[in-house]
């Protein structure tokens, strides 16, 4: 018992030394879902997240979860109506969508803040993305936040 606990800790040493998160993130599944000022149907509705959007979720309570977005809201979703499919939001102004890993290969597409993509792939500080319209191409990490 003493030897798992010894793992964990060195677990979490390396990853805090590396600057992991060991914080669980969520998509949302649905086309749109509402999120809410708390943890239940009759809490008003502060925002609309579209399918995709990439959540942190920072505490739980029954079938409701309580998550932040990537400009630091909070609010509570309903557990079923998200999953563990990695997503990626841009959260700067404008981010350049590359034919590969690298600031020498050209650029794909220019997209804006607040694109969502679906996380393909990762490779150094690069993230192989898909837009909901299909298309694929690399993205700067630093550019975006999500897994």
């Amino acid at each position: 018992m003493m030897r798992f606990f010894s793992f964990l800790l060195v677990l979490l040493i390396t990853a805090s030394a590396h600057g992991t998160s060991l914080a669980e993130m969520v998509s949302i599944d649905r086309t749109v879902v509402n999120m809410r000022s708390g943890p239940g149907k009759q809490y008003s509705v502060t925002w609309h997240l579209p399918k995709g959007y990439p959540l942190k979720v920072i505490k739980k309570k029954r079938k409701w979860i309580k998550v932040r977005d990537f400009e630091d809201y909070t609010g509570w979703v309903y557990r079923p109506l998200v999953n563990r499919k990695p997503h990626l939001i841009v959260k700067a102004e404008r981010a350049n969508m590359r034919s590969g890993p690298g600031k020498s290969f050209h650029v794909i597409d220019t997209v804006d803040f607040g694109t969502i993509f679906k996380t393909l792939r990762h490779k150094g500080g690069w993230v192989k993305v898909m837009r909901e319209d299909g298309t694929t191409g690399w993205v700067y990490r630093k550019l975006l936040w999500g897994w």
